[in-house]
């Protein structure tokens, strides 16, 4: 055993590193339990987000993530419930990207996997509701 550990350390060396496809060739359906378990915990919170999406006091970053926006509106309770939904929101969006990732061979996937889904988010979006571009300037989605 001891003189083939060289030989298959040799052989994985030269093997070429796997690089991540394109975000295109990424399929963001894969339904691996993982996956699954948390589209499923993010769609049992879309209504409550859809109910401070819709006047625009959050949006869309443009890292994917949801942030507030603008909390003037917003009285100490709402402020509160806001700032629980967005944290439990944007850790299950991360577990979402990972859990995709892993589906298609590992963390290397993940920068690709993380545009893709940041595409899908946008599209997914209404019209009206807020997106954030890479400056950090809000506009609303037409």
């Amino acid at each position: 055993m001891k003189r083939f550990l060289p030989l298959l350390l040799v052989a994985f060396l030269s093997q070429p590193l796997a690089a991540a496809p394109p975000s295109e060739e990424i399929n963001l359906d894969i339904g691996t339990p993982p996956v699954i378990m948390v589209k499923h915990t993010l769609a049992q919170r879309s209504s409550r987000l859809v109910y401070f999406l819709d006047p625009g006091i959050i949006g869309l970053g443009y890292d994917g993530m949801i942030k507030l926006r603008d909390a003037s509106r917003l009285n100490l309770p709402q402020l509160q419930i806001v700032g629980k939904l967005i944290d439990q929101e944007n850790p299950d969006r991360n577990s979402l990207i990972y859990a995709i990732a892993e589906g298609h061979g590992g963390q290397q996937y993940e920068p690709a996997v993380r545009a893709a889904q940041i595409e899908r988010w946008k599209a997914q979006f209404h019209s009206g509701w807020w997106i954030e571009d890479e400056q950090g300037n809000w506009s609303k989605k037409p």
